[in-house]
């Protein structure tokens, strides 16, 4: 049975599961860098019972899939994904789940747009994510990732996660421990576990301090805006910093004189130089090509391996 046969048939015997499924769906406008081709089966599932149980589904008869939040941090094949893209889109819940006399505890699913838990802060005065303000892409990919900011790390005010096993087909729950994170790690990466939802701990002010609250995110903002961070389609930071290297990625890509590179229509963006841009159809070949170019520049000039961050889809 063919891929779609066998989905459409899922379907139908599962009434007690809600979904939207398409089929041959273009991913590139559902991604930062609006590179990608197309998934041959695309399915966002309604609710958290019935993205578990396509998911197990998956699982179970081998099916090639992606998990997709907001595809901020990736770069898709530039034909067809021979799979099944899982879009966690409407995992978006955000609520206060507990509070003690200096912390607020908040949850939010993992397909929730990072701007939107941002804006939760804002509207019950809860300080700790202001350093994310701007931020693009799902706050589960945030917390996978463990997203760095302006000097602050998801993993500073990361409480807990639950997530499904895809070894145990079951979900489970993972509490903060600070060995399990690092700069850019996580305890999700390169495991079984797939995550639903997060709890942040966060702190409270009385409304008095709204308006600093506000400036505080308003500033971030700005700096991105400055940085060039919304000027042309990209997947942020491409490389890794390596603090043995006593600099940021980006300095010695600029040092190497790569700013402005091309290949085909990626671009090391002139004024950043760990951001690649889309200067409009580029492929994921164009951005593999350039990664690799600068890669090799900065071992042979610099003595150094840059690591990359963004995630190659195939």
């Amino acid at each position: 049975m063919d891929l779609i046969s066998c989905v459409e048939n899922f379907c139908k015997s599962h009434p007690e599961y809600s979904f939207t499924v398409r089929f041959h769906e273009p991913i590139a406008e559902k991604t930062t860098f609006k590179i990608g081709g197309t998934s041959l089966v695309f399915c966002e599932p309604n609710n958290l019972n019935s993205f578990c149980g396509f998911l197990e589904f998956l699982i179970i008869k081998k099916i090639k899939y992606f998990v997709l939040g907001g595809g901020s941090n990736i770069v898709f094949c530039d034909n067809e994904f021979p799979g099944i893209v899982l879009s966690t889109g409407k995992l978006n819940s955000v609520c206060i789940e507990d509070s003690s006399d200096s912390s607020v505890f908040v949850r939010c699913f993992a397909g929730s747009p990072f701007s939107k838990l941002v804006r939760f802060t804002l509207e019950n005065d809860l300080w700790g994510l202001q350093e994310f303000s701007g931020l693009p892409g799902s706050v589960g990919g945030a917390v996978f990732m463990n997203a760095r900011c302006f000097e602050k790390e998801i993993s500073d005010v990361f409480e807990s996660a639950e997530y499904f096993d895809t070894e145990t087909l079951s979900l489970k729950k993972i509490s903060f421990s600070l060995s399990d994170w690092q700069y850019k790690k996580s305890p999700f990466q390169n495991q079984n576990r797939i995550i639903l939802s997060s709890v942040f701990r966060l702190s409270k002010k009385t409304s008095l301090f709204h308006e600093d609250l506000v400036n505080e995110n308003r500033k971030f903002v700005s700096m991105r805006k400055e940085k060039g961070h919304f000027s042309f389609p990209s997947a942020g930071s491409v490389f890794k910093n390596n603090r043995d290297f006593h600099l940021p990625a980006g300095k010695i890509i600029d040092d190497c004189g790569l700013k402005g590179k091309k290949c085909g229509n990626a671009q090391i963006a002139p004024f950043h130089g760990n951001f690649i841009i889309n200067l409009g159809g580029a492929t994921q070949s164009d951005v593999k090509n350039l990664v690799q170019s600068v890669k090799d520049e900065v071992l042979k000039n610099k003595g150094f391996l840059l690591e990359p961050e963004i995630i190659f889809v195939e």
